[in-house]
């Protein structure tokens, strides 16, 4: 065997073991802060708005801290006034850009303004615990996508929960599906995600998760 495949081989193994690791340590934690991805707009539907309020019930019960876009509109600014009302604690993470737009929320615990959006993406994983999805549009889909793609490399070993509200998601799951019976995706990976339309059942296979993604990909890039 060429030495350049052993060591190929070598960092695969260690890889995997300091990501095994990573998941039983994460998932004897108990959840402190959850990241919690939705909307800068709200469409005012009473059913979306019952599961935003229930999330934050469950959160703010468990004493489970929100860090958020630090928005102070759409289902983000939903979330952290249910949160606030409750006694929670909330943490905005913001770009300078948007806070001299005038959208930052001026009524929560703290916010953190950063340079531009990669900062406020890095700041909001590392404050967090875990990822919560709530119905939005493209900047949710993308900040959803790429802590999941994070997870299937083992950067990270937090839950991923998907609130899916009305079953506003099942097309994306069913597309996801689509990428495993063409084999652009693997079962193990594709079953990461947690996906559940009750914010308490949501939370507490969250904090019970732990997961060990294939890296198939990084030994063998044909899935055929």
């Amino acid at each position: 065997m060429k030495m350049a495949s052993v060591l190929t081989l070598a960092i695969s193994y260690f890889r995997k073991k300091s990501f095994i690791f990573a998941a039983q340590f994460y998932s004897m934690e108990k959840l402190k802060s959850l990241c919690v991805y939705c909307g800068s707009n709200f469409n005012g539907d009473p059913v979306l708005k019952q599961a935003i309020v229930d999330l934050a019930k469950a959160m703010v019960s468990q004493e489970i801290s929100l860090v958020y876009g630090g928005g102070s509109v759409g289902v983000m600014g939903v979330i952290a006034d249910e949160v606030m009302v409750l006694g929670g604690t909330v943490t905005g993470v913001i770009p300078q850009f948007l806070m001299d737009k005038e959208v930052g929320h001026k009524g929560i615990t703290q916010m953190i303004i950063t340079e531009n959006m990669h900062q406020r993406k890095q700041k909001m994983a590392d404050l967090s615990d875990g990822f919560v999805i709530l119905p939005g549009g493209f900047g949710t889909l993308e900040e959803f996508f790429e802590v999941l793609t994070w997870l299937q490399l083992g950067l990270h070993a937090k839950p991923i929960g998907v609130l899916n509200v009305g079953g506003f998601y099942d097309p994306l799951f069913a597309q996801m599906d689509v990428m495993v019976k063409h084999r652009f995706l693997k079962q193990t990976n594709r079953d990461l995600v947690i996906n559940e339309s009750d914010a308490n059942i949501l939370i507490e296979k969250m904090q019970c998760f732990s997961a060990a993604p294939d890296e198939v990909w990084f030994r063998d890039r044909n899935l055929t």
